[in-house]
């Protein structure tokens, strides 16, 4: 049955979790700042990003359309969220990219192949459950106090990384150095606030939908963000020696 195919696909979405938590510990995920020609094809960022994200997009709207519930209020409004969240994340996000004239490319294929793998898995799981599985979502549990609360931390998380990815994408605008110590709103209290803001927004989601798919993505996108938010602090303390000594990794004031 359907609903025992999605329970089977949000196991291996965890198991997901798992490998990747593990590689973490031995492997940094090449793009960016630590790519690696070791991993074969490197692509322009703008590129990777957009073939590794877009799949979420084109998965859900796919399986969502004629779907029995894609047409009542609350499924609607539910989609028109992660459309929203993916037309940022998978087009708008990666075309406004800022590279450095004269740059290598530096976002690795194999990070592609594993993204688009497990956006399409999200895109379908998200699909499934918001259109054809969760009957419970109607204006009751919208107006409820735990759909409300996960609304709220949603909003928080997402408009949050967008401003967290608006200050990194601006960093380079007086200067031609690559790599400068970015400043300003989370950033003064945590290295990585971007990643920070994004798994708020996917744990607000999961709560608002109470949805098995948000909570595989949120574990998933954690496996995944936490270990490379500790690279990146390390990373930054290792390149710049007026670095803040007090900034957290990526929580504020905790970790």
């Amino acid at each position: 049955t359907l609903h025992q195919y999605f329970e089977e696909l949000v196991w291996v979405g965890f198991s997901i979790a798992v490998f990747a938590a593990c590689g973490s510990l031995f492997v940094k995920s090449p793009y960016g700042k630590f790519s690696s020609e070791s991993y074969g094809i490197e692509l322009d960022p703008r590129i990777g990003w957009w073939l590794m994200e877009i799949m979420a997009s084109v998965s859900f709207v796919y399986f969502y359309t004629g779907g029995p519930q894609a047409s009542k209020p609350v499924p609607l409004i539910f989609a028109s969220l992660f459309v929203i969240h993916y037309a940022n994340r998978g087009w708008y996000f990666p075309y406004n990219l800022k590279v450095q004239p004269g740059s290598k490319s530096s976002f690795s294929i194999l990070v592609v192949v594993c993204g688009f793998f497990v956006t399409s898995l999200h895109g379908f799981l998200n699909a499934t459950w918001y259109g054809r599985l969760a009957t419970f979502l109607d204006w009751d549990w919208f107006c409820s106090p735990t759909c409300l609360c996960g609304l709220v931390v949603y909003e928080l998380g997402f408009w949050s990384t967008i401003r967290c990815e608006y200050i990194m994408r601006h960093l380079r605008d007086n200067t031609t150095v690559r790599y400068i110590i970015p400043r300003g709103f989370l950033f003064e209290y945590v290295s990585s606030p971007q990643y920070f803001c994004e798994l708020v927004a996917f744990f607000g989601c999961a709560v608002m939908t109470w949805n098995p798919a948000g909570a595989v993505i949120f574990v998933i996108s954690a496996s995944n963000l936490i270990p490379r938010a500790f690279q990146t602090h390390k990373w930054y303390q290792e390149k710049f020696e007026d670095y803040p000594k007090d900034r957290k990794v990526i929580i504020p004031f905790v970790l």
